[in-house]
């Protein structure tokens, strides 16, 4: 087993201490494992129907992700609504008109490329097959710098090496190679390309570990139901796939009820549903999912500068939780989607590589003037300055609730040795996003201890999510706050009876703090309050 050590310098109430502790170094297949039994355990994440032997790709949230999950739903509401002047919430509805997916495109264009091994019986992705092969040279090559790093210490230089390594040379243009193909393959549907790229590239089935393909095959994502108490196909509608049309086809609602002026937005968190053809990942990749979408309406022409804008918006307010800048990147999308002019992804580094977590598309006026003609119905905007009308143009931002979960909860995830020999399992949270944000524990349960914190309790419960405990020893409440993420642990002990003060606990540098019952809240709110993570932005 490997450890680092850790040490640095915190402050807390203007008192600096150092910290001392080991970290457990985890490979990435180690770390997720451990992360999705830890979901379970603490009350996190659940396998759907799990006493039926569950549902593939389908997980409830229990009393720990809920909180989490809706502390980021909140974070990301008020960003958009609150803090910006011109943008506003809805909630559509899941069940639309089938016409909608029509001109949408997704009826005709929302297909995955889908491929079976015949010997294992277990269906793919085709481009996911290849991107994972592409992951496999890009793992090479981050092997060969390692190497390189060590052999010549303070004097490698990591570009030049690259460049003339032959190997890292033999890789990536294998990786360029393959990646060219795959795109231009994507983009023009050759399906016949995309198995000549697994066959070429000699990949195999991760189960049987052979190379019989099927041919590749398109497969729409989307699923359908019976609306009313028929079976005639014209009640056929479709659970959403995404929640942007629910936007687009209350634009004319919105922009008039609230006298809308371009630009403006329209946010909305609500859940869709995909029939993946391989959901895999925990809750990275699931069948039902919740999204948080805004679409913001402009004059044409102007698309690109406000691309780049909110591009720019969307990743502060994810840097702005403290997860590490070096974790996100910018990947641009060389196949675009039928709507677009121009995306990008935000990505997040997982336990499994860096992987979408955020997307930002210019979606040109597709959906308007789509909706325009299936409609019949005209969906402008008057401009009174100008006095002329015109379909507004539109940059959507769209990130999924569930992977921003996953982000967190991968992120914050440590094993340490403490000094000593103790050992401990934290989840460092971001504060304003923990499901709980205060414990308050009697240092025993008589001598009038329990009666003095859950008066606490009682005061605390209005301004945050607090927890009481009185089970076992001091320790041990302590470990089981810190594999939740609790901020903050506060102990009343007999001396509080007369002097009005409780030990204060931080879950990060396990530091101790005398303090009084009165100044509380503020030490507590400093730190965990939305608002103050929301002045940053």
């Amino acid at each position: 087993m490997k450890f680092c050590i850790f040490a640095g310098c915190a402050v807390r109430w203007g008192v600096a201490i150092e910290i001392k502790i080991k970290i457990h170094i985890m490979t990435q297949d180690e770390l997720f494992k451990i992360l999705v039994a830890h979901c379970k355990e603490y009350g996190f994440i659940f396998p759907s129907s799990e006493i039926y032997d569950g549902l593939a790709a389908v997980y409830d949230y229990g009393q720990m992700g809920v909180e989490l999950k809706n502390n980021i739903k909140r974070y990301w509401w008020e960003a958009m609504t609150r803090l910006h002047e011109n943008i506003v919430g809805i909630d559509s509805c899941i069940f639309m008109h089938p016409k909608i997916w029509e001109a949408s495109g997704h009826v005709g264009a929302f297909n995955d490329p889908l491929i079976d091994n015949k010997d294992s019986k277990k269906r793919y992705r085709a481009d996911v097959l290849i991107e994972d092969y592409i992951a496999k040279l890009e793992e090479k090559v981050h092997k060969e710098v390692e190497k390189g790093r060590k052999k010549f210490g303070d004097s490698f230089d990591e570009a030049k090496f690259v460049e003339t390594n032959p190997n890292c040379v033999r890789n990536n243009a294998k990786i360029a190679e393959v990646r060219n193909r795959m795109n231009e393959a994507l983009n023009a549907n050759d399906l016949a390309e995309l198995k000549q790229i697994i066959l070429d590239c000699e990949i195999a089935c991760p189960i049987s570990g052979t190379k019989n393909w099927t041919d590749v095959r398109q497969f729409n994502l989307m699923f359908s139901t019976q609306l009313g108490n028929t079976s005639d196909d014209t009640n056929v509608i479709y659970l959403r796939p995404e929640t942007a049309q629910g936007i687009f086809v209350n634009y004319l609602n919105v922009q008039k009820t609230g006298r809308m002026k371009i630009p403006f937005g329209i946010a909305q968190i609500g859940k869709a549903f995909r029939n993946e053809i391989v959901a895999r990942q925990f809750i990275f990749r699931m069948r039902e999912f919740e999204q948080m979408e805004m679409q913001f309406f402009i004059k044409p022409g102007t698309e690109l500068d406000w691309f780049a804008k909110w591009k720019e918006n969307r990743l502060k307010w994810h840097q702005n939780l403290g997860m590490g800048d070096a974790n996100y990147r910018f990947h641009d999308h060389e196949k675009l989607a039928h709507y677009a002019n121009a995306a990008t992804d935000i990505e997040f580094n997982f336990p499994f590589g860096f992987k979408e977590l955020e997307g930002i598309h210019s979606r040109t006026d597709f959906d308007l003037g789509n909706h325009q003609k299936f409609s019949g119905k005209k969906i402008q905007y008057y401009d009174p300055e100008t006095g002329e009308s015109y379909t507004p143009y539109v940059i959507e931002t769209s990130i999924g609730v569930d992977r921003m979960v996953l982000a967190v909860l991968s992120n914050s995830y440590k094993e340490e040795e403490l000094e000593g020999g103790e050992k401990r399992v934290v989840l460092s949270i971001p504060a304003p996003l923990a499901p709980v944000k205060v414990a308050v524990l009697p240092l025993i349960k008589k001598d009038g201890l329990p009666e003095l914190a859950q008066t606490i309790m009682d005061e605390l419960k209005y301004d945050f999510n607090c927890q009481y405990d009185e089970k076992d020893s001091i320790g041990k409440r302590y470990r089981r706050q810190d594999a939740i993420g609790t901020p903050f642990c506060v102990t009343v002990d007999h001396d509080s009876l007369n002097d009005r003060c409780v030990t204060v606990r931080d879950r990060d540098t396990m530091k101790q703090e005398r303090v009084s019952i009165d100044e509380l809240p503020r030490i507590i709110g400093e730190r965990v309050n939305l608002s103050n993570l929301l002045r940053k932005l």
